[in-house]
């Protein structure tokens, strides 16, 4: 029932990170709030960890956390945001994250030895068509032929950023608790976020209420509650399983868009959502193991 409830609320937080992307770049510069916002995720879940009484990783596990997360929060945010504010079409973008999954099932299959039935691989398509579905109107807009091409090969780097962080959650350092881990990987991509910043060299920030607010729920919704989610339900579910949920996450962006900004919401983009649904569905059905991780965590 758990893993329920944590797939649904998952997908729901990590929704808003695109109207908090809409919300923050008028007011202050990208790469300065994702240094900020994982800087001070770090302290709050490393302050959690030391009252849990939640010792940090040492050596080699050190390094594979802070990797996982210079990879997943580093440089999958830095570079999705980075392009974005540099031409790529937001449609477009949201288009290259909803190939992930397919990424994160192909190596999962090749490099850590999972087994997926058809239907999983069925349910990956049909979900990837219902998302394409859904961003048709944002990319005929956009224009696929006025995408430039360094922001759109950067694109792509960051969604290999954060397939390769999903699959390290499922190594060596699979069992270790997740508030530590949350802390040590926020750290990690503080660090990419820090270096970007500076490379960048843009200092704004208007300390506006929209800033304010979007920036507490980047930290507390996006950050610390949805990113914790994800590395749970990588753990507990799988890496395939868990990323088909992020194929859910550009048609409910788009319904979210649609109450908050009047966006257009035509029937294409609600059969898009359906399909999606009703891919990830498919995909994720079916009877699951429990993996050797989750019986050693008492999951």
């Amino acid at each position: 029932m758990f893993g329920l409830i944590a797939s649904i609320l998952f997908v729901l937080i990590w929704s808003t990170g695109f109207i908090v992307a809409r919300a923050v770049a008028p007011h202050a510069a990208p790469e300065m709030v994702l240094a900020l916002r994982l800087l001070l995720t770090t302290l709050l879940l490393g302050g959690a960890a030391a009252v849990a009484g939640q010792g940090w990783p040492r050596g080699r596990r050190l390094g594979q956390h802070l990797a996982a997360g210079a990879m997943l929060h580093g440089i999958y945010l830095t570079i999705s945001w980075w392009a974005i504010s540099h031409g790529m079409p937001a449609g477009i973008m949201s288009l290259l994250g909803a190939t992930q999954p397919l990424m994160v099932a192909v190596a999962s299959v090749a490099l850590l030895g999972e087994r997926l039935p058809g239907r999983a691989w069925a349910g990956l398509a049909i979900a990837i068509t219902g998302v394409t579905c859904v961003l048709l109107p944002a990319i005929e807009r956009s224009g696929g032929g006025g995408v430039p091409v360094i922001p759109a090969v950067l694109g792509v780097c960051g969604i290999i950023g954060m397939t390769a962080g999903t699959l390290i959650q499922r190594g060596e350092i699979g069992g270790d608790p997740i508030l530590m881990s949350g802390a040590v990987q926020n750290l990690g991509g503080a660090a990419v976020a820090i270096a970007a910043m500076l490379i960048v060299g843009e200092w704004r920030w208007d300390n506006s209420p929209v800033l304010w607010l979007s920036f507490g729920w980047s930290v507390v919704g996006l950050s610390v509650s949805a990113l914790s989610l994800l590395v749970w339900l990588v753990r507990h579910q799988g890496p395939t399983r868990m990323s088909m949920l992020l194929l859910l996450v550009p048609p409910l962006a788009a319904v979210e868009a649609w109450a908050l900004f009047g966006e257009r919401l035509g029937p294409v983009q609600i059969a898009g959502f359906a399909l999606a649904l009703g891919g990830v569905l498919l995909g994720r059905s079916g009877p699951r193991k429990v993996a050797p991780l989750e019986a050693a965590e008492g999951a």
